[in-house]
């Protein structure tokens, strides 16, 4: 950065709390609401119980997600149930906003105000970033789940996005023999050409039988009732896919199927790597605007 500036780092889980120690150690001065059970005050590091000053922050950064679903600010470290609305009145369209993932509502608050909100989940650098932390969290709990080595286990990767080639590749360092499931012709080349086993995804029933582990990355429903049906009792379904998630669940506790929906790794098996993602897709932000 040229300057120090002025942040405010509103909500959020352990990543934003790392993300306001990180730009408080870059030389910047940090004020944190709605963090209070991870942040610790320190130099340049401030925890504050209101937002009256929330104005005069260059940068106002929103957590991800940005809301809960009910307008209220994405707090699980802090017992403050505050509307997004009020803390938006509080700021000014001059600021540079940014948040993570927004939902129709608060976008609509902030057109409202003439606000445009900086969606950095939304940027490539950060979708690749966050896909290591979610690959080596998927590897950590297939080894604590599965009663099988992962060498020479049998593992499907359904999607071969970011994630899916992640998970995909370090999963066959580790020995697993590996398949992929896509429903681009692109992707089934390349997973072929890396030498892993591929299927087209709407081919999936009647072939899931002899696999120990599978992981799903496609936020849209791909495991039903009869795909559910074909996993073998002992099979470990890993859904990372954002919600709704791919798996039925209620089908899968009918069958017994052991199902892990394992929403927002990053900001639980690597919340300092997260932050410091968040932290540079914000730095590039900055820069872009001529900040």
């Amino acid at each position: 950065m040229r300057r120090a500036l002025n942040f405010w780092v509103l909500g959020g889980d352990m990543r934003q709390a790392k993300l306001a120690q990180l730009l408080a150690e870059d030389g910047h001065r940090v004020h944190t609401y709605a963090l209070e059970q991870g942040v610790e005050p320190a130099a340049l590091l401030s925890v504050e119980r209101g937002t009256a000053r929330m104005g005069e922050g260059d940068c106002v950064i929103f957590p991800l997600p940005v809301a809960d679903g009910r307008g209220r600010l994405n707090a699980p470290l802090s017992d403050r149930q505050v509307p997004v609305v009020d803390l938006l009145d509080a700021l000014t369209p001059e600021q540079v906003i940014c948040g993570g993932i927004l939902d129709q509502a608060t976008s609509a608050l902030a057109a409202e105000r003439r606000m445009t909100i900086h969606d950095y989940f939304s940027r490539e650098e950060l979708q690749i970033a966050n896909a290591v932390p979610t690959a080596e969290g998927a590897i950590q709990i297939a080894m604590e789940q599965l009663p099988v080595t992962l060498n020479g286990a049998r593992v499907l990767v359904i999607g071969y996005g970011r994630v899916g080639k992640l998970v995909a590749q370090r999963m066959a360092a580790l020995g697993a023999r590996v398949s992929v499931a896509a429903r681009r012709y692109e992707h089934l080349a390349w997973a072929r050409a890396l030498g892993y086993g591929a299927e087209h995804t709407s081919h999936l029933a009647g072939w899931l039988c002899g696999y120990d582990l599978v992981v799903n990355t496609v936020p849209a429903r791909v495991l039903g009732q009869a795909e559910l049906a074909d996993l073998k009792p002992d099979c470990l379904v890993l859904d990372l896919a954002s919600k709704p998630g791919g798996v039925d669940l209620e089908e899968a506790a009918r069958l017994g199927r052991s199902v892990v929906w394992a929403l927002s790794l990053p900001g639980k098996v690597a919340p300092v790597t997260a932050g410091a993602a968040i932290r540079d897709t914000v730095y590039h932000i900055l820069h872009e605007l001529g900040r």
